[in-house]
């Protein structure tokens, strides 16, 4: 888990991170809300949805409406030059899955599938309800910076008859000694992850998702994961995972110059097909932990293992969180500081001739084995113009000595191409499937 990932929380009144999330106005008359946001404004001025008339109360005296809570007003916009879930900050809940197109089905049903799906996204990621056969699970709910994002697998190329358009850096991944890696649960024709800040809201994406496949696909595994809800601390902070680290200090930021060229796949490139224009690379990892042998250390053990503080993510050379690590910092005894196996030394750009990667992970925890050890971890999700450069580069050198490797377990792995974003009138994808 490379020291590397996005700020969990955000201040109360949620900003937006891009030109892909506005808030709505605090202005807007009752004409102007869906259904959803109605009655998720009604919450806000604390009426009590449950009780007989609670919405009514609202619908009949609109100049006492106040704005959604700010967690409930986040939206993230669907028609935007890079597809959403990429930038936008950590979200509460999120879904991964993963589909195989069913037998007999090919470009043809492809194309309508994502079409279907490009649709759902925009009419729930503005906190509309699905166009048919709505299940209401997020009717009293605003957008919640819903987003869903669309990908392609190395097979699903085969497919669909598409071989020709399929990207070099879609090859395999290698193998690595942390692998042990469940088949069942890796890879797939489509992949698509959803986020919320609203585990309702979340689930409810999800479902429509699986709904539209209809016969064109099925769901090859599903993963739910989860972070900590924005506004849950007293100020933004870098998350953390599990283990209680701090995790995603040095994650690259949207302001760095250079963040486009590592991250998306530039319109002129001569590596990738033209319909990879303004997309990315996700890197899809289940990463479980060991928590019982984790806890079993010392917290300066455990900070020997990462590099870093855990009481507030400085790099043990000193200073604060954002501090440069002074990796040749010695100790009384002669020792580095910074041990020459840490998590945190290893996993720097500089280390990596510059490899760099945006994690935006979610912790997951899918209950308890038979003899008692948690089944829990990361849902490492990270993003890359060119996987070879960027997460093989990095787990290659976490493989050759990494302090953390033995405490955690690699045991599923995905590869996906996921394409710039759709513009108005367009679905995802449009640009493949209609080349």
């Amino acid at each position: 888990m490379p020291d590397q990932s996005i700020p969990q929380s955000r201040p109360e009144a949620r900003p937006p991170v891009d030109a892909a999330e506005v808030l709505p106005s605090e202005t807007s008359s009752p004409e102007g809300l869906t259904r959803r946001r109605l009655l998720g404004t009604a919450g806000a001025t604390g009426l009590a949805l449950g009780a007989a008339g609670g919405a009514i109360g609202y619908t009949a005296a609109p100049s006492q409406a106040t704005p959604l809570s700010s967690i409930g007003a986040g939206e993230a916009m669907f028609h935007v030059k890079h597809q959403p879930g990429i930038t936008q900050g950590l979200q509460a809940r999120g879904h991964l899955v993963a589909f195989d197109l069913a037998a007999g089905a090919g470009r043809k049903e492809a194309a309508a599938l994502l079409r279907r799906w490009s649709e759902t996204a925009r009419r729930l990621m503005a906190g509309e309800a699905a166009a048919t056969d709505d299940t209401d699970v997020a009717r009293d709910a605003g957008p919640s910076s819903l987003t869903v994002t669309f990908g392609f697998g190395n097979s699903f190329f085969t497919r669909t008859g598409l071989e020709k358009q399929r990207p070099v850096a879609l090859d395999p991944l290698p193998d690595f000694s942390s692998d042990h890696l469940d088949k069942a649960r890796s890879n797939g024709d489509l992949w698509v992850q959803i986020g919320a800040d609203d585990a309702l809201v979340a689930f409810h994406a999800l479902r429509a998702i699986q709904k539209d496949a209809g016969k064109a696909a099925k769901v090859r595994w599903q993963m739910n994961g989860f972070n900590r809800t924005p506004g849950a601390t007293a100020h933004p902070m870098t998350a953390r995972n599990l283990m209680g680290q701090m995790d995603g200090t040095r994650n690259p930021k949207p302001a760095d110059s250079d963040f486009d060229r590592r991250i998306f796949v530039p319109s002129d490139s001569t590596k990738d097909p033209a319909w990879m224009a303004d997309g990315s690379y996700a890197v899809v990892r289940r990463i479980r932990m060991l928590l019982d042998d984790w806890e079993k250390l010392s917290v300066k053990a455990q900070e020997q293992v990462i590099g870093r503080r855990k009481s507030d993510g400085a790099a043990l050379s000193g200073g604060t969180e954002t501090t440069a690590m002074d990796l040749e910092k010695t100790d009384a005894n002669g020792d580095l500081v910074v041990p020459i196996n840490a998590h945190a030394r290893i996993t720097r750009p500089d280390q990596n001739g510059g490899a760099a990667i945006l994690r935006r992970p979610f912790s997951y925890h899918d209950g308890i084995d038979p003899d008692g050890t948690p089944d829990a971890g990361l849902l490492f999700v990270c993003w890359q113009a060119d996987p070879l450069r960027g997460f093989v580069t990095v787990q290659r050198k976490l493989d050759r000595g990494d302090a953390l490797s033995q405490y955690i377990r690699h045991e599923s792995s995905g590869l996906f191409a996921v394409p710039g974003g759709a513009a108005k009138g367009e679905y995802v994808g449009q640009r493949l499937l209609e080349a």
